[in-house]
């Protein structure tokens, strides 16, 4: 698994996470629980979707 997502990216990301997740702990609505995918992606520094696409942020200015 490699990583596909840059710092910056990762660090968003896990913000995003953990607000949502504190979020749906105070008692927001039941989609909240879904900040654990942000979460997830940004602790791991490799995104699922990224890699469907063949796509990620990690490797901008890498030549094929």
């Amino acid at each position: 698994m490699n990583k596909n997502v840059r710092w910056w990216e990762r660090i968003f990301r896990y913000l995003i996470g953990v607000v949502l997740l504190a979020w749906a702990i105070a008692g927001g609505p039941w989609w909240a629980y879904l900040g654990i995918i942000p979460l997830a992606t940004g602790a791991l520094g490799f995104c699922p979707t990224y890699a469907l696409f063949d796509r990620g942020t990690s490797n901008l200015g890498k030549k094929a």
